[in-house]
């Protein structure tokens, strides 16, 4: 398992599309979504990375890297229930 904490911006997202998250028990991911009792996705890369954690650095950078981010996975990021859209809503709005 990676050493990533789930940041409360990330948990009220999850709350805002109806999912429940836990630290992600592959350890080249950083969270397990689920939908209904039910695993949907794990997404984050654990060696990457996310808006919130660059946040809490630099507002500057963080939104520098949302925006390259969002043109690098302009197409994952919008077939919902894929889990590069749980990734873009969960670690990225």
């Amino acid at each position: 398992m990676s050493d990533y904490s789930i940041k409360d911006r990330t948990r009220k997202n999850a709350e805002c599309i109806g999912v429940k998250i836990r630290k992600s028990t592959n350890p080249d991911k950083k969270i397990d979504v689920f939908k209904g009792g039910k695993k949907v996705a794990s997404v984050g890369g654990a060696g990457y990375g996310d808006y919130p954690t660059y946040l809490m650095k630099d507002k500057k950078m963080a939104e520098e890297k949302r925006k390259m981010y969002k043109a690098r996975h302009e197409k994952d990021r919008k077939v919902v229930g894929s889990p590069g859209w749980y990734a873009d809503k969960l670690l990225w709005d």
